[in-house]
């Protein structure tokens, strides 16, 4: 052969070679051993020949040895295959979503107020003047039957000459008889107390000074008259409570008003104190205040050793069922300040992130609101390396 003919054929090899680098690379690939062959769309679908996927229709993909399975599966971005192997070591634990029900915990505050059932107002049923006075300003403990203090009635001193006048009376027909009723009726009416009553009509002489009486044990919520003070008809003298049982008006929201019915009891506590009370919803009607924008809630409770008082704030914790809802453990859902998600699992080993919207806690579960339905499978445990996983291959998947 020429030099000329060689010249050329070396021309053509050297083409040819640096056509197949362009095309197939620097060297030959490297043929590798099929481990077996899995259905993209479901790899707990696996052969050990090539074919199609009954499930899906798709064509069976080889997973090659040293090759992640992951790599040959065709996910939706931000989810991602965990083998059984992998989720053991990790411990991911799964759970089918359903409906529960349980106890949940009601913490709120609370404003003590006197039972109005023993609250007293004592007021004037005529004009007069203030006589004397006790030592009993707002605040002071007083005693059935205590003279708080006296008053002097020109109205009521004619009520008082005819009571007598009608008790001086010897034999009494029934005519009589019903005056002498009348003016005692009205002896009482005016405010002489039943010992006065009958101190007139056993002497038969005036009463200088009428006494205005405590009418039950209690403590004085607030005193308006003073010395000598000249009063006219339906003034008010004095206010007091007996707190030996006591209201408390706690402030919950609507949906926990539902679930509170009458009976339902509650630990009331006053801070500062380590003093724990027990009280009951009421049987009264909640009512709405448009300035918090809550419900009050009515509470009852004895009160032995009187340690609430009045105007007291306290703090109230309830006790109360929770309806049947869908919920999943606490730990199941992942907050990232925006948005809350829970991994679903769509299939064998396959997890995809599932944004949710969340309600009351209980029992250390989470209702969800929105999101879910029953029968759902998400993740309760190991989220935090499902999510951290997904994360990963999402930031993968933009940058390819």
């Amino acid at each position: 052969m020429s030099k000329t003919a060689t010249a050329g054929v070396l021309l053509i090899a050297a083409v040819a070679f640096a056509a197949g680098y362009l095309i197939h690379g620097r060297k030959p690939t490297e043929t590798k051993r099929v481990l077996y062959y899995v259905d993209p769309m479901h790899p707990s679908y696996r052969s050990d020949k090539p074919g199609i996927a009954p499930d899906c229709g798709m064509a069976l993909v080889p997973v090659y040895e040293g090759q992640r399975l992951a790599d040959q599966l065709q996910l939706a971005p931000n989810a991602i295959f965990v083998d059984g192997g992998a989720q053991k070591l990790t411990a991911v634990r799964v759970e089918t979503v359903a409906k529960t029900s349980g106890t949940q915990l009601i913490r709120t505050t609370g404003r003590v107020e006197p039972d109005e059932n023993r609250l007293y107002r004592l007021t004037a049923a005529t004009e007069g003047q203030v006589r004397s006075l006790g030592n009993n300003a707002a605040g002071t403990m007083v005693n059935k039957g205590e003279t708080l203090a006296t008053f002097f009635s020109l109205e009521l001193r004619g009520v008082e000459r005819g009571y007598i006048g009608a008790a001086q009376v010897g034999q009494q027909d029934n005519v009589e008889q019903a005056n002498l009723k009348i003016s005692e009726d009205q002896l009482r009416a005016f405010g002489m107390s039943e010992e006065q009553i009958r101190e007139v009509a056993k002497s038969h002489e005036y009463v200088s000074d009428i006494k205005i009486v405590s009418p039950a044990d209690g403590i004085v919520i607030s005193r308006d008259i003073s010395l000598q003070q000249r009063f006219q008809a339906q003034a008010e003298f004095y206010r007091i409570a007996d707190l030996s049982k006591v209201w408390i008006i706690a402030d919950v929201s609507s949906d926990q008003a539902g679930i509170l019915p009458p009976g339902t009891r509650a630990s009331v506590t006053v801070a500062g104190l380590n003093h724990t009370l027990h009280a009951v919803v009421s049987n009264s009607i909640p009512l709405f205040d448009p300035v918090s924008r809550t419900l009050k809630v009515r509470l009852e409770a004895d009160n032995p050793g009187l340690v609430l008082r009045p105007d007291m704030l306290v703090d109230v914790e309830f006790t109360a069922p929770s309806p049947a809802n869908v919920s999943v453990p606490a730990e199941a859902v992942i907050d990232s300040g925006q948005r809350k998600v829970v991994y679903v699992e769509t299939g064998t080993d396959l997890f995809e992130p599932r944004p949710v919207e969340v309600g009351e806690a209980y029992n250390g579960r989470v209702v969800i609101v929105r999101g879910l339905q029953v029968g759902d499978r998400v993740v309760t445990s190991g989220t935090f390396l499902i999510d951290s996983e997904s994360r990963m291959r999402s930031t993968t998947t933009q940058h390819d």
